[in-house]
């Protein structure tokens, strides 16, 4: 072991073990491991997390680092802010002076490495995990030669912690905890050939398959998909070679004079050349059963070869697994009685698997990113990591190079977008704005749109909604987004798993009750709990929006009604006594007669949303105009109103509002969500919860429907989004014509009738569609 001084800011690979990740990052535990194991890895040592942490808080910036790494994430899918916001943390980090007792410790073992030529690799203490790989996330250097090169490579390799595309990896992944790297170092193998092995198919899953990918020189080529490799698929039973595709390469890299690594072009023999001999893939592949064997679980490895010898330079767990074997051959043309699919446009690798359709969208860096809309086909000339934060709003990769293992295949696959990758020509055969089909899985690009595939979810009429016939209602594309209703944080990962496109009402008092324990809310208060207030609905609210990822949170704020808070402890306090509190004391005028509470409701979404930036707030029970302006002013004024893209909504539950949507959209309203419930007794002046009058209670009453109709045109007109939250549209399908038919944007069920609800949705669509087609052919 080093000497007690330095033992916790660098370690050597002998005295490293998986247990130690914390300290030495994912893949400084890795190759600790291998090396334990006996398997062939090149000597070195690790930078450890210990001394990142030491050189941040002696440069006096760590806390500076977290709030701006916090702030940048909330802002991860803003192409403006987050570039921005990324370049101005990593300054600070490249600007730091390490202290001598890092830079002593660092030098000492680089020394006894003989001060040879280094890889600097960073090692994230979330790296290589069974759930998150960061898969190329972060930097590495190849030949690196001096001391004064290592310490400014390991500060680079720090400074990288806040690329754009780490922080938008981050923010895919929920992940807000401060972050932290280890570096590793370790000496310099100068491969004539390298590339990366997956003991199981990432595309398919299968686990009876080795997948080898191979190119000439250092292997960054094939990790960050600078080349299209070789690649050669291993049966594992009797180590059979089962397939061989030589990849194109133009050139490669290779380690130059003083450091540096230089990019050698091939002649077109050596481009089109096969990589490895069939001895050599066998040693290969023999190399990552033995890996494998040693772990217990599928890896993903990266190898080398220099001067003969076979190195094992890097092994992770695979994060992400196919979900089975690709669609069959057979009647691939023609799915589930749909209409046909079209010529065959592209053939590729299959890197991610997934079927589904958009517009393509072609660009030819990342620096282009921002013209890519949401649900559009990203077609590049490759794939790297660079590309991740636009990757995040894309319905499918398709890429002229790369190769099924490059960092930015893995991590589509963890995004669960599909992906093609080495398709040669994607750039120069599709064109912007064309309609295809990518199938992930083939590793094609079909013209037009397929009546089976997954639409993109920004462009509603990109296909049809059409029925497959056998199949569930689930696997019904809709135009008409469908939504959640919810109201209890334990159920949300269930719901979640529906596969419907959020949660449209979010009931906070529900969550209240159920978070608070019975307590009224004003009442912990008054007993000095405020931060326990905050930690408890923090707790809740995030069980939500973490479990649906990117789609969108609509809460409803605490919508108060008299008689029904009474009964919670500590209420009779704080609650008038009503005749008719349906109509009385709730809603926005309660926010502005009580600020305090609104308030720290808004600090609890903010504080929600800096982690979770699918959350969005709906004022409930809106009764005029200068009710709303008062709210909106006290979101204003707190953090959450400072946060870039939050959308700010009204229930529209009283008939005024029919009338003042103009009004309301001119202050910043993006949105209405239609109470059925409410608006129904409202206009027919029945109490909804009375059990004598309920024979008039109506939702489909003609006068509740112009109501409706005016608020969805209204909407339309002012150009904000209108959805609708209630049982009626799934008991009713007369109800969900009406609503498709008004041009509503979106309905929120409660999530047993949302299987219901889309297909009597989908129904009516249809019936649209077809009454739209026979009057054009009659007219």
């Amino acid at each position: 072991m080093l000497h007690d001084v330095t033992s916790t800011l660098v370690t050597r690979f002998e005295d490293v073990r998986l247990g130690d990740a914390a300290s030495v990052g994912g893949k400084g535990a890795n190759l600790g491991e291998l090396t334990a194991a006996g398997l062939p890895v090149p000597p070195g040592f690790v930078v450890t997390a210990e001394a990142y942490l030491e050189a941040m808080e002696h440069a006096g910036i760590r806390a500076r680092l977290v709030d701006g790494f916090r702030a940048a994430a909330a802002a991860a899918d803003d192409p403006v802010s987050l570039p921005r916001a990324a370049a101005e943390l990593r300054a600070a980090v490249r600007g730091m002076t390490l202290p001598e007792r890092v830079r002593d410790a660092v030098l000492g073992e680089y020394r006894r490495l003989g001060s040879a030529a280094v890889a600097v690799r960073s090692s994230a203490t979330s790296e290589d995990a069974a759930g998150t790989s960061f898969a190329g996330m972060h930097e590495t250097y190849n030949n690196v030669v001096g001391e004064d090169a290592l310490l400014d490579r390991i500060r680079d390799c720090w400074a990288s912690l806040y690329g754009e595309r780490v922080i938008a990896y981050r923010a895919s992944q929920g992940m807000d905890e401060e972050p932290v790297l280890a570096v590793v170092v370790q000496t310099q193998v100068a491969s004539d050939r390298s590339g990366v092995m997956f003991t199981v198919d990432p595309s398919t899953g299968a686990r009876d398959r080795l997948v080898i990918e191979a190119a000439l020189g250092l292997g960054e080529v094939v990790v960050s998909g600078l080349v299209e490799p070789d690649t050669y698929i291993v049966a594992k039973e009797g180590l059979r070679l089962a397939s061989v595709r030589v990849g194109r390469q133009a050139h490669r890299l290779v380690p130059g004079p003083g450091g540096s690594v230089e990019r050698e072009d091939l002649s077109p023999a050596d481009a089109d050349a096969r990589v490895l001999t069939d001895a050599e893939v066998l040693e290969v592949a023999e190399l990552g059963l033995r890996v494998e064997a040693h772990y217990g679980e599928p890896q993903d490895t990266e190898w080398a070869y220099s001067g003969g010898r076979l190195w094992m330079l890097q092994s992770r767990p695979v994060t992400t697994l196919g979900g089975g074997p690709a669609v069959p051959e057979a009647d691939d043309r023609s799915i589930a009685g749909g209409p046909p699919v079209g010529a065959v446009l592209l053939r590729g690798l299959g890197a991610a698997p997934g079927r589904v359709t958009g517009r393509v969208r072609i660009l030819g860096t990342p620096a282009e990113g921002g013209q890519l809309r949401a649900g559009e086909v990203l077609v590049a000339p490759m794939t790297n990591p660079d590309w991740v934060p636009t990757m995040r709003r894309a319905a499918a990769v398709v890429t002229d190079g790369g190769g099924m293992t490059c960092h930015a295949a893995i991590v589509a696959r963890e995004l669960g977008v599909p992906a093609v990758v080495g398709a040669r020509t994607a750039t120069s055969v599709l064109r912007d704005g064309e309609l295809v089909t990518v199938d992930g899985a083939k590793g094609e690009v079909v013209e037009g749109a397929d009546a089976a595939t997954r639409p993109s979810s920004v462009s509603p009429a990109a296909t049809a909604p059409v029925a497959v016939p056998g199949g569930s209602a689930a696997s019904v594309p809709l135009a008409t987004k469908l939504y959640v209703n919810l109201a209890i944080a334990e159920r949300a990962e269930e719901v979640a798993a529906l596969g419907v496109d959020g949660v449209g009402l979010l009931r906070a008092e529900f969550m209240i009750t159920d978070a608070l324990g019975g307590l009224h809310p004003r009442e912990m208060l008054a007993r000095g709990e405020r931060e326990e207030f905050l930690r408890r609905m923090t707790e809740s609210l995030l069980a939500v929006t973490r479990a649906f990822g990117r789609r969108p949170v609509v809460y409803r704020t605490i919508d108060f009604r008299t008689n029904e808070f009474r009964g919670l402890e500590g209420g009779d306090r704080f609650e008038p006594e009503e005749n008719n509190p349906m109509i009385g004391y709730r809603g926005a005028y309660r926010y502005v007669r009580e600020p305090e509470l609104f308030s720290l409701e808004m600090e609890l979404l903010a504080r929600v949303r800096e982690e979770t930036p699918n959350l969005h707030v709906m004022l409930p029970f809106v009764r005029t105009r200068w009710e709303l302006e008062a709210c909106l002013e006290l979101i204003d004024a707190s953090p959450l109103g400072r946060q870039r893209g939050l959308k700010r909504w009204v229930m529209a539950e009283v008939p005024s509002i029919a009338y003042r949507i103009p009004e309301y959209a001119a202050l910043g309203i993006d949105g209405v969500s239609i109470g059925s419930n409410d608006l129904t007794q409202l206009m027919l002046g029945v109490d909804r919860d009375s059990e004598i009058c309920a024979d008039l209670f109506d939702e489909s009453d003609a006068a509740v429907l112009d109501a409706i109709e005016r608020i969805i045109a209204a909407c339309r007109a002012s150009g904000i989004t209108s959805s609708l939250c209630g049982q009626a549209p799934s008991n009713d399908p007369a109800f969900a014509e009406h609503l498709v038919r008004f041009g509503i944007d979106s309905i929120s069920v409660n999530p047993d009738a949302a299987d219901r609800t889309r297909g009597v949705v989908a129904a009516a669509e249809r019936r649209i569609l077809l009454d739209a087609a026979r009057g054009a052919s009659t007219g």
